[in-house]
């Protein structure tokens, strides 16, 4: 009896210890759920400060969360700044976008860390990065949708890969695993139905989901509903008085959130976000999911000498995407681990697009990995981060017809910034503790801080092997 009872107790356990295991692993790995928004301005949300736009499900995030105010992209253009996010190191390292703009077969992206720490991944929404090989799958992650060398939709409503005859649409590449899509659907929904299936299918292991909307880059498109909801809000919106529109560069930039389209965009994305955090809670993922909120660079706020529509205004930062001034670069940034982070507003960590990866290796590992950027798990555990190196941008394909800027390099070192328009010679110093909007060029008064930072930032290009030339 006593030995029929061992036997019966051993296999048992034999038959329940990948059970066991997988429990462990559950234990010890927190899920991670990465929000990447496409073309979202610093202030596109309430949490952030807009007067017009309704983003409660963030909002309600955002008091859940370590929310960090100098927190920035590694670009102002799409590719490099996702290309920063996935490898860990500036985007002039590899070559992007100076010399190429998809990643490389060879290079190391924190989805191949996490698949070697045993995490199931998927990556939704917008790649931008290369297609087969350098797409998501070629690049670590176990399951792809939508995600291909598409920069942006051809619609937001369904059929998404529709050109109507259009030319200038036919030259977009197409969004891949869509075409099932019911008529009309739009797509944020759809990507997010696909999120939530992938939490569904995966719930009972370590996963990572990379929810990359399209959104809220062009086409400006969004329901009816909510563009005739913002077209009511805006008409009772009072405005600071001033101009709709003022030059920077060779176009204008936007000086109000009065695009009601657009702003129905941001409530559909708002909304859809809230659908990710209402499933995590109804089925108990809430407290073992790491989730980090951001977008890849600043808000479509200024044309060049080809105007169009405009999306935003980043006011009170300057200008927009394509631009190294603040409103180009800094980007909301959420990150919440309910019973690990406790809720706060950081305004003094400066977190850049290269610090995500060697932050989520130390987040989910405990290990360091050798890149550009830096872990601020101590900043989300609430501990004061000490002073960091100097953080640098380089710009060197401007879009003067579309964007209205100018080829730079820019360092932020502490409270300074300086930007350089190396082909005029032109130096510009902020002190953006004092001068957040960048109104105040210091370069005259500070001589010697402005000759500091420029030999800083001719080591970098050193370091980076890229030329700046005065013409």
């Amino acid at each position: 009896m006593k030995k029929r009872f061992i036997f019966f107790f051993v296999l048992l356990l034999l038959v329940n210890i990948p059970v066991i295991k997988a429990q462990k692993a559950k234990a010890d790995k927190p899920n991670i759920v990465f929000i990447l928004i496409d073309d979202l301005g610093w202030m596109d949300l309430g949490c952030q400060g807009s007067r017009v736009y309704q983003t409660p499900n963030i909002d309600r995030l955002a008091d859940e969360s370590v929310r960090f105010t100098n927190a920035y992209a590694a670009h102002p253009r799409c590719v490099p700044s996702r290309y920063a996010i996935m490898t860990g190191n500036y985007p002039a390292r590899g070559g992007v976008p100076q010399n190429r703009s998809k990643l490389k077969v060879s290079e190391k992206t924190f989805a191949r860390f996490l698949k070697e720490a045993g995490y199931t991944s998927c990556y939704i929404g917008k790649w931008h990065l290369g297609d087969d090989e350098t797409g998501p799958r070629g690049m670590g992650f176990d399951k792809s949708i939508a995600a291909g060398h598409a920069g942006s939709p051809r619609n937001y409503f369904a059929p998404f890969n529709a050109t109507g005859g259009k030319k200038w649409k036919e030259k977009k590449s197409p969004i891949p695993d869509v075409d099932n899509a019911p008529e009309g659907t739009y797509l944020n929904d759809y990507l997010t139905d696909e999120a939530i299936k992938f939490m569904d299918e995966n719930k009972e292991k370590p996963f990572f989901l990379m929810m990359a909307h399209y959104a809220v880059h062009e086409p400006l498109q969004a329901p009816d509903s909510l563009t005739e909801k913002y077209k009511t809000i805006i008409e009772n919106t009072r405005f600071p008085e001033g101009p709709d529109y003022i030059k920077e560069g060779t176009g204008r930039c936007k000086m109000k959130q009065d695009n009601a389209v657009y702003a129905g965009m941001v409530d559909n994305m708002d909304m859809n976000i809230g659908r990710l955090l209402d499933f995590l809670k109804k089925n108990n993922l809430e407290k073992n999911t790491i989730i980090i909120f951001t977008s890849d660079h600043g808000g479509l706020s200024d044309d060049g000498y080809r105007q169009r529509r405009l999306a935003t205004s980043n006011q009170p930062l300057r200008a927009g995407k394509g631009w190294l001034y603040e409103g180009g670069i800094r980007v909301p940034l959420l990150i919440r681990w309910p019973g690990v982070s406790t809720p706060s507003v950081d305004n003094k960590t400066i977190v850049t697009g290269i610090d995500f990866y060697p932050t989520i290796a130390a987040l989910v590992t405990g290990k360091q990995v050798h890149s550009d950027g830096v872990s601020i798990v101590p900043a989300i555990m609430g501990n004061a981060m000490e002073h960091r190196d100097p953080v640098f941008w380089f710009s060197p394909k401007a879009r003067p017809g579309s964007t209205g800027d100018a080829n730079s390099i820019a360092i932020r070192d502490g409270n300074y910034k300086l930007i350089e328009w190396y082909e005029t010679g032109k130096s510009e110093l902020f002190d953006l503790e004092e001068d957040i909007g960048e109104q105040h060029d210091l370069s005259e008064q500070l001589p010697q801080i402005k000759r500091t930072l420029l030999k800083e930032l001719n080591r970098w290009e050193k370091e980076m092997k890229i030329k700046t030339e005065q013409q």
